[in-house]
């Protein structure tokens, strides 16, 4: 009857059976360290790899000062151990107890003879790098459609400022990745995205591979929608960060980068809101001086002084007039006497009549000019006065109007600075009243 063991059993079992094989015991392993993990334990744990398999490692603490260099990802190297199992979980893992460098790994040597190709072709100048767009209202995502990628991408957007997520869903990790990758960026071109994100979550270089072929970098380059990498951890980079228009550390990363915070550009809206209102203020400001200004010249008390004015310039001029008429008459008078005196009666006779005839004539046009120059004064007196009463705010009082203000006594021009509830003064001809909105009508078609 076979053997009925408990899982335990077997498994520290087959632990012994390691223990005792000379063929697992005390042997050099060639292979390449990937995803490398220190702890702060002292512990590091890794995978030894060759084209064909690989093996979870682990080197302790202990251990560690038998070796003179440190390790690192891509790394060949000769190590010297035993393969033991754990009990707990039944994992087999090669113990390294010493390791000696032994050349970089073939992975890395590909990876950096591609990367100096393609910065020699200008690849990652940032010159051919564009902006991405600050609103976009389509985001591509290639990545796998079962991974956390897209969860972490829907999610961001949701949180920072919502957009729509079109996923081309892609194999990003084996055999047909890389064209799966190029297949899901041509798509979203198609579908003329703003913007496309590329990733997948961390791993080991093998894991990240695809995203290190040229033909991914070829296809990322010649996308016409921006391309943001976010493949791996924030200290794994490859080949798509590099010619990518912007590189995220994260897939969250990813989506901060495409989306702007709807918290920061409410917060920029209020500003402008601010800076308008400031500005708004300033021009109303200026106007409102412009207008007291125009209305000072404009007054009715300052045309009443004109008039006062010109009524005392039209006294000093007929006063001027006067006294010249007086000053010729009295001239004539004295030349006349002292002829008078000199010449015969006949003669003298003949001078008096041209004389008064001469008077005469000039005490008449005297009259005219004068007559003239007072009814040109007030001629201009009746315009100025016109002129007064129109600009004259009561005037148009006496012909049934009113004007409405605010409690402030700034005057309401439209409707649409009244709501029910408030309270204005309405002015009339012969005196005012206080009154309170009950409704508001607007002309829409004076809008």
């Amino acid at each position: 009857m076979a053997e009925r063991l408990t899982v335990t059993q077997l498994n520290t079992r087959v632990r012994s059976i390691l223990s005792e094989s000379h063929a697992v015991n005390d042997v050099w392993v060639i292979g390449e360290i990937s995803n490398l993990k220190f702890y702060q334990s002292g512990h590091y744990y890794f995978t030894l790899k060759d084209e064909g398999s690989q093996i979870s490692s682990v080197l302790f603490k202990g251990s560690r000062g038998r070796i003179d260099f440190e390790p690192a990802d891509n790394m060949k190297v000769s190590a010297f151990g035993h393969v033991d199992l754990y009990v707990a979980n039944g994992k087999y893992q090669f113990i390294v107890e010493t390791m000696t460098p032994s050349g970089i790994g073939d992975l890395f040597l590909e990876y950096e003879k591609l990367r100096k190709k393609l910065e020699a072709e200008g690849l990652f100048d940032s010159s051919r790098k564009r902006k991405l767009p600050v609103y976009p209202k389509v985001i591509g995502v290639v990545t796998s459609e079962s991974g956390a990628v897209i969860h972490d991408i829907v999610t961001t957007s949701g949180r920072l400022f919502p957009a729509d997520i079109l996923l081309a869903p892609a194999q990003v990790q084996g055999e047909g990745a890389a064209e799966s990758i190029i297949r899901g960026i041509e798509v979203l071109n198609r579908e003329k995205v703003d913007v496309i994100i590329v990733g997948r979550g961390g791993g080991s270089i093998e894991d990240l591979w695809a995203f290190n072929e040229e033909k991914v970098a070829r296809a990322i380059s010649s996308s016409q929608a921006p391309v943001i990498s976010a493949v791996g951890h924030e200290s794994d980079f490859t080949i798509a960060d590099f010619v990518a228009d912007v590189r995220a550390p994260t897939p969250t990363g990813a989506a901060e980068l495409a989306l702007r915070d709807k918290r920061e550009v409410i917060r920029q809206v209020d500003g402008f809101g601010i800076r308008m209102g400031r500005a708004l203020y300033h021009i109303c400001e200026a106007m409102r001086y412009r207008l007291e200004l125009a209305d000072s010249k404009l007054a009715v008390g300052r045309q009443y002084e004109r008039l006062s004015m010109l009524e005392i310039r039209v006294g000093q001029l007929s006063e001027k007039a006067d006294a010249a008429l007086r000053s010729s008459v009295l001239g004539m008078r004295s030349r006349f006497n002292s002829v008078d005196s000199k010449i015969s009666p006949a003669a003298a006779q003949r001078t008096v009549t041209s004389l008064k005839d001469r008077l005469s004539f000039l005490s008449e046009r005297m009259k005219l000019a004068i007559l003239r120059r007072l009814k040109d004064a007030g001629s201009k007196m009746d315009a100025i006065d016109q002129r007064s009463s129109a600009l004259n705010p009561r005037s148009v009082l006496d012909r049934g109007y009113s004007y409405v203000t605010d409690s402030e006594g700034h005057a309401l021009t439209s409707a649409r600075s009244l709501s029910s509830g408030s309270m204005v003064s309405i002015s009339f001809r012969d005196g005012g009243a206080e009154a309170e909105i009950k409704k508001v009508n607007y002309d829409e078609r004076r809008h």
